[in-house]
């Protein structure tokens, strides 16, 4: 390799590390800003994530428009940068029993920063739950059937590029899509059947919801002060 192409490669690979380094304590000096700016920080879990029901929280602890007020922060992923922020002994850690905080930082989890009170956080993660599409691996609440009607307000088209490759039992009649054998009815999934890829297509396509998208307040932390909300 050329001299010249060389130490162009050994700079690239020196700026992209250094760039790396700068963003990952430009993002543990977040954290801690967050935890000197709020009065108050929780950790949540949280279940079937979908960003989309995920904004109407972040819209909620927006600004309430007054000028005093410090919008809350809301942080997902990076959870060793997190535990490495917070710090994860008494001789590290950001302030007193943050370490206990980290403890707790596991897959699926967040951080909530904010100067609103206890009981209007708590009421609200308390209230907050949304249906939601399952996804494979979750197990069924209850039994769904599909029926002819149901299938009548589908195109024909769907029968080989959706239905049939998913394993549902139709064909085309008189221009709609039936169930075969003369069937009025199928049984998609039982109550307490785990659910395969394709069952969770089909109860997309049919819009049915079995899930719920809920988020749970695992711990509380403020001004030095620990508690486990389990």
């Amino acid at each position: 390799m050329p001299q010249s192409k060389r130490a162009r490669l050994e700079h690239l690979t020196k700026t992209s590390k250094r760039a790396t380094r700068e963003h990952k304590s430009s993002y543990i000096q977040d954290v801690r800003d967050a935890v000197d700016n709020h009065d108050h920080v929780y950790l949540f879990s949280y279940e079937n994530m979908r960003s989309s029901k995920f904004k109407d929280i972040r819209m909620h602890f927006r600004s309430t428009g007054d000028a005093m007020d410090v919008p809350s922060k809301i942080m997902l992923g990076k959870n060793k940068l997190i535990q490495i922020a917070l710090g994860k002994t008494p001789e590290d850690e950001y302030s007193d029993n943050l370490r206990l905080v980290s403890k707790e930082i596991t897959e699926n989890v967040g951080l909530l920063f904010t100067s609103r009170t206890r009981a209007e956080v708590e009421e609200f993660f308390q209230n907050f739950s949304a249906p939601d599409y399952a996804r494979a691996g979750f197990v069924a609440p209850r039994e769904v059937i599909i029926t002819n009607k149901m299938l009548f307000n589908h195109p024909t088209t769907m029968l080989d590029q959706q239905f049939r490759k998913l394993g549902l039992p139709v064909k085309i009649q008189n221009g709609k899509i039936v169930l075969l054998a003369d069937k009025e009815e199928h049984l998609l999934c039982k109550e307490g059947e785990t659910l395969s890829v394709e069952k969770c297509k089909l109860l997309t396509h049919f819009g049915i919801k079995l899930s719920e998208f809920k988020v749970k307040l695992v711990c509380h932390w403020a001004k030095g002060e620990f508690e486990l909300l389990d």
